[in-house]
């Protein structure tokens, strides 16, 4: 009679290294989402007013609307 043996490390180490290149990937995307954010807030800040007025913004929506870009 055979006896069984599970090898319980490779899970561990395999969640480990999963986890981590999430937490990796994740701050990746959160630069890039901030990155995004910046470059829509100057663009529109470059902008006049009757430029904004001509596209349905204002000046106070900039900030609204870079954030919403970044997600």
């Amino acid at each position: 009679m055979a006896m069984a043996t599970y090898a319980t490390n490779r899970a561990t180490v395999g969640l480990s290294a999963g986890r981590t290149i999430r937490f990796f990937v994740s701050i990746i995307a959160t630069l890039a989402a901030w990155n995004d954010a910046r470059i829509t807030r100057n663009a529109l800040s470059k902008l006049s007013a009757r430029e904004l007025d001509d596209i349905g913004l204002c000046i106070g929506d900039i900030d609204m609307i870079a954030t919403r870009a970044a997600r």
